[in-house]
């Protein structure tokens, strides 16, 4: 077995988004990083692929928060208006209810209390007032729960720490965010909508905290986007640029473990050498980086017992026709929201009656379809792989969506479908690493799982970090952005610590 001992200042297992945003920051700090990926490709979830004449964004298809993105060109130096155009969405969703009725999410304040007003019958004070303080929720909760870790003394000690805990009532703690949802709005399909937000981060609205609510912010009043080429040039812009700033990357490579010398990183095994470095950063899934990569170590049982988020079951459908009552974002709700999130949370099985998402960014990146088509991402939340029957369940789940589908468009979904692709919990788990196949690690089902969440620095291990989904803050494309962020930070302030 051979050994390199060319100074590495850090090797990053995984090349998901966090990862590659960790390794951006790493590498403007001066530190010489390589990257790691068992993928043939950067990404991780964030990924694309192709069938026949259509391209898919084979996970994350909502972008908020563009402004991360940027600032990472901006830390480089680089204008990321030349790297990295988007565009804001209007309208950014539009909802069908089980009742017949729909509603659009326009992107203009006015625009979208009108639809609440005609649409769903709410006062549009109320809704005004609902949205004002969800961001309000999220200014005064973000700079603890978001941008810094929650396992250093540092966070705790800013003038601004006293006033956001005396706000932190005003958060609903002790109420469910459908419970919340419920004492603001009187119709039902409202409070359904807004009880959506919980799954934005693989959780059940009927269990998950009415702090969720912070979460609509971050959509109706900032905005959801879509990059120009897809969600992928998410990935391919910061890997592009990581490149041009000299990070290493090296796919193909999974890695075996990471070695320790006295409890402390001393670089990393692969299948036929050892790569020497003093911090490793484990962008995988912190139950796999304990359970593969320190097999011998004890781990933070605790946490790797929380309660996993949501996975998904998702349908890429080349569709021959186009539908033009869709958008690039479209919600089909069930009819029992309650019972779906019991089937899926409690009973751990496939809901009988899911609500059933459609992305097509070809609505607006013509190049995704041949002409007169349309590329479908269609996606239902399920339960985390425990051992349920898959090979039973995803047909049965098939033909319950496009019934679904047919009802509410009036046509035959099944005669349109000339490509088809299927990614659910165990190709997710076997593709990303991600446990179980779930989305965002654990789930948020209780008042305290941000401080459950595992930290993005070892406690135990000298030189050993973590960022992604899986970790502090959580998952979603912001959220692990977010993460790389703070671990880069640890790694640098510990350098010169």
């Amino acid at each position: 077995m051979n050994t390199k001992d060319a100074r590495t200042d850090v090797i990053i297992i995984g090349a998901g988004i966090a990862g590659i945003a960790a390794a951006i920051r790493l590498q403007v700090s001066g530190k010489r990083v390589v990257v790691l990926e068992a993928a043939e490709g950067p990404g991780g979830k964030l990924s694309q692929f192709r069938l026949g004449g259509y391209r898919f964004d084979r996970g994350p298809s909502l972008f908020t928060m563009p402004h991360w993105v940027d600032e990472l060109f901006e830390l480089a130096g680089e204008k990321a208006i030349d790297n990295f155009p988007y565009r804001r969405l209007d309208p950014v969703t539009k909802y069908f209810f089980a009742d017949g009725s729909r509603f659009r999410a326009w992107k203009e304040r006015e625009k979208l209390l009108d639809e609440f007003e005609k649409q769903l019958g709410e006062s549009r004070k109320q809704v005004e007032t609902y949205l004002d303080r969800s961001r309000d929720k999220y200014e005064f909760t973000a700079p603890f729960f978001v941008e810094n870790s929650l396992h250093r003394l540092k966070t705790y000690l800013t003038p601004k720490l006293i006033p956001a805990l005396l706000k932190l009532p005003t958060l609903g703690t002790g109420q469910t965010l459908n419970a919340h949802n419920k004492s603001k709005f009187k119709n039902p399909n409202t409070v359904q909508l807004f009880n959506r937000y919980a799954t934005y981060n693989g959780s059940d609205p009927y269990q998950a905290p009415a702090a969720l609510s912070l979460i609509p912010h971050l959509e109706f009043n900032i905005g959801a986007f879509l990059p120009v080429g897809g969600m992928y040039s998410i990935t391919d812009s910061l890997y592009r640029m990581a490149l041009r700033l000299g990070v290493e990357f090296r796919f193909e490579t999974p890695v075996q473990e990471i070695v320790l010398e006295s409890n402390k990183v001393s670089g990393i095994r692969l299948a036929n050498e050892v790569l020497k470095a003093p911090v490793v950063l484990s962008n995988a899934d912190v139950f796999t980086t304990y359970r593969r990569l320190l097999p011998n170590n004890k781990a933070p049982e605790r946490i790797l017992k929380q309660p996993r988020s949501s996975s998904a079951l998702i349908f890429y459908w080349g569709i021959k026709h186009t539908f033009p009552e869709l958008d690039v974002h479209n919600i089909f709700f069930s009819s029992d929201y309650k019972w779906e999130f019991k089937e899926i949370f409690v009973d751990q099985n496939l809901p009988k009656e899911p609500t059933v998402y459609v992305n097509i960014s070809s609505k607006i990146e013509s190049s995704d379809a041949p002409e007169g088509c349309e590329n479908w991402f269609v996606m239902i939340n399920v339960p985390a792989n425990t051992g349920q029957d898959w090979d039973q369940l995803i047909p049965e789940a098939r033909k319950t969506i496009i019934e679904i589908l047919n009802k509410q468009l009036g046509t035959l979904i099944e005669d349109l479908i000339e490509e088809e692709a299927v990614f659910e919990p165990r190709t997710i788990e076997s593709l990303t690493g991600s446990w179980q196949g779930s989305l965002y690690g654990t789930s948020s089902n209780n008042a305290m799982a941000a401080f459950l969440r595992h930290s993005n620095k070892s406690r135990s291990i000298k030189g050993l970090y973590f960022c992604g989904g899986s970790v502090h803050p959580g998952g979603g494309i912001p959220l692990c952005l977010q993460s790389g962020k703070i671990a880069a930070q640890m790694i640098i302030e510990d350098a010169k610590g």
